[in-house]
């Protein structure tokens, strides 16, 4: 007597089996049979015969119920869960969405910088230069610590490292300043 078995997953939580006569059913927890047919399995991954995995499904095959000469089954198609993303491969695509992301504004940074000192040193070769003419300059290095303290926020670069570019532009700064005669130092009062 051949039947059809209806697979409800691979991990067999119960299995349907219905038969000529009436339908009845092995529950996974208990090893009662049907009054129809006397027949008590438990129903493994190792009973299948021939069993082939192709891709996420479970293709037809024929396994037997204790009894080869009695019952043989075939398996009704099913599909697995779809298998989660390599974690290493996420990571290496995050990795180069980061890269390339950082890379855009590590390159922004060094842009404003450079335009600050470009024009700090085009300042420092007039020699016309007025007090006044350090205002666009101002406004260079006021966006340059835009863009840094950006940086920092979102972390492509290290509080410290933005904090040091910072103080590099602010020390060109103050050292045209003192050379042009617009700064003079005060000198530090001694406490005694």
């Amino acid at each position: 007597m051949a039947m059809a078995v209806s697979v409800s997953s691979l991990a067999f939580s119960h299995l349907s089996i219905s038969c000529s006569s009436s339908p009845f059913r092995f529950p996974s927890s208990s090893s009662s049979s049907s009054s129809q047919l006397s027949c008590s399995a438990s129903f493994t991954s190792s009973q299948f015969l021939g069993t082939s995995m192709h891709g996420n499904t479970l293709r037809p095959s024929v396994f037997s119920l204790g009894r080869p000469s009695l019952v043989k089954v075939l398996a009704a198609t099913t599909t697995t869960t779809t298998k989660k993303a390599d974690s290493a491969a996420k990571r290496a695509r995050q990795a180069e969405k980061r890269h390339i992301y950082n890379k855009s504004r590590k390159s922004e940074i060094r842009t404003r910088m450079k335009k600050v000192f470009l024009a700090l040193d085009g300042l420092k070769k007039r020699t016309d230069a007025a007090a006044e003419d350090i205002k666009p300059v101002e406004v260079l290095i006021g966006e340059a610590y835009s863009v840094i303290d950006k940086a920092v926020k979102v972390g492509t670069i290290h509080r410290n490292t933005g904090n040091h570019r910072k103080s590099r532009l602010a020390r060109a700064k103050k050292t045209l300043e003192t050379q042009l005669g617009w700064y003079t130092p005060v000198a530090a009062v001694s406490q005694v």
